[in-house]
């Protein structure tokens, strides 16, 4: 997942949390409150019902030693029937004396009731219930003059209206929330692609390092980001420099070697065709002309190296059948393979045509297959390939030979480097470079895969003319 993706998403993550705990605790901080509210509404309704209530309590007892209790409930109902949506008078033993609903009087009907509830206010305790269908169910004692509960007044309420105003904070809180969501996605945008262009920046300049690409890095900032740009600059520079002078350091040695490797190679040569009594001294001239041819390939591919360093060169690119040159080689080749008993199996698609210098890309080929035959197993097999992929030409050269360390795959193309298991065959660890080098000046990239033990396959891919 790229950095900018993840730093939004990080941003859109914290940002629901925040907003979903805010609505959650905004949300139960305003039912609270507004329920203490309507419970508070509620206690001071109750104390003037319970003042009016004994008002009449009183005045019954007045009127007649023994106070009638449906003249009490009759009078209870006319004087609070509109004190809720719905008023109820019960006695010390919880019967229904009777009811009014919406200030309609009734005496009889079976309306929910919750014993708790009046239980409760029984024992001298306001108690209410609210039901799902936010109904408030608030019960008050009435106690006689001798202290005694005498009477329980219900007063149900319809507060569905509080629910309604909750339901349409909440809604506004999550369509607020839902916008401002919006506007931190864009603003998450907005810093993301800010943040990530510098640092997409330094890492394009990374990458050209490493193809040896080292332009200018130029990052205005005076933070962290711009000093990190200088030290790339600097770091840029100091390589950029160490790297000319190694490779002229290289070009100069490869031309200073060649004179007097020639004559060291000529006299050997005198020593070897002119000794006839000492074969001792016979072995030395022909070791000593093997190493010398040995030494001129070597210079000879530090040169070419050298061109492609120091100047673009006169590729004189043309259009050319990559099966034919691959045959070509693989004929020049086979006398080579055959003295370790090593059988080359060519596959050859016809009319694979690529605009390629037709000396160096069969210089490549030769390097490639050269590597197949010294790497491989004694009577192995080598099989060579050309076919078309796409708009791509392709020449695979796959050999059973002794294959190569997955941790060394990314090493091999670079100079001088050689695997750890190559040291009993000699080379100069310049054929994979020289070989990329040259596939990638007409447009191609080279590609090993190998395995420890079971051989190597090297493709060559080219675009098409």
């Amino acid at each position: 997942m790229k950095y900018a993706t993840r730093l939004l998403l990080t941003i859109l993550f914290f940002s629901i949390i925040s907003f979903s705990i805010m609505i959650l605790w905004v949300s139960k901080a305003i039912e609270h409150d507004s329920f203490t509210t309507i419970e508070k509404q509620m206690m001071e309704k109750a104390d003037l019902c319970e003042l009016s209530i004994r008002e009449i309590l009183a005045r019954h007892d007045k009127e007649t030693t023994k106070a009638d209790p449906s003249a009490v409930v009759k009078d209870v109902l006319s004087v609070l029937k509109a004190s809720g949506s719905e008023v109820r008078i019960y006695d010390d033993r919880l019967n229904l004396l009777g009811l009014a609903e919406n200030g309609i009087i009734r005496y009889n009907g079976t309306p929910r009731i919750y014993n708790e509830n009046l239980v409760n206010a029984l024992k001298g305790n306001y108690a209410y219930t609210v039901t799902n269908q936010h109904l408030i169910y608030f019960a008050i004692p009435i106690q006689d003059k001798y202290y005694q509960t005498a009477y329980v007044f219900e007063i149900v309420e319809d507060i569905s209206y509080f629910y309604d105003i909750l339901d349409t904070i909440r809604t506004i809180f999550i369509i607020g929330a839902g916008g401002f969501l919006i506007l931190i996605t864009l603003s998450g945008l907005y810093i993301a692609r800010k943040t990530t262009e510098p640092i997409k920046y330094l890492l394009s300049a990374t990458e050209k390092f490493s193809r040896q690409q080292f332009d200018p890095v130029e990052l205005n900032r005076k933070d962290e980001l711009g000093m990190l740009a200088a030290g790339l600059n600097l770091m840029g520079m100091k390589l950029n420099e160490y790297i000319k002078y190694q490779k002229q350091f290289v070009s100069n040695v490869s031309h200073e070697l060649k004179t007097p490797l020639a004559a060291i190679r000529g006299f050997s040569q005198y020593l070897y065709e002119g000794e006839t009594e000492e074969q001792d001294l016979k072995k030395i001239s022909f070791h000593l002309i093997n190493e010398s041819d040995r030494l001129t390939r070597l210079i000879n591919e530090l040169l070419i190296l050298s061109q492609f360093d120091n100047a673009t060169p006169d590729l004189n690119a043309g259009k050319e059948d990559l099966s034919e040159l691959t045959g070509c080689v693989i004929h020049e080749m086979k006398a080579s393979a055959e003295k370790r008993g090593i059988s080359i199996k060519a596959d050859l698609t016809t009319g694979v045509w690529v605009n390629v210098n037709k000396t160096l890309m069969s210089h490549a080929i030769a390097n490639i297959l050269e590597n197949a035959i010294k790497y491989s197993h004694a009577e192995g097999h080598i099989s060579v390939e050309t076919y078309l992929d796409s708009a791509t030409a392709v020449i695979k050269i796959s050999d059973q030979g002794i294959g190569i360390k997955e941790s060394e795959l990314a090493l091999v193309q670079e100079r001088f480097y050689r695997a750890g298991n190559s040291n009993l065959v000699s080379g100069s660890g310049l054929g994979l470079s020289l070989c990329r080098e040259i596939v990638q000046k007409f447009g191609g990239q080279l590609l090993i895969e190998s395995k420890l033990g079971d051989g190597t396959s090297v493709s060559i891919l080219l675009p098409l003319a």
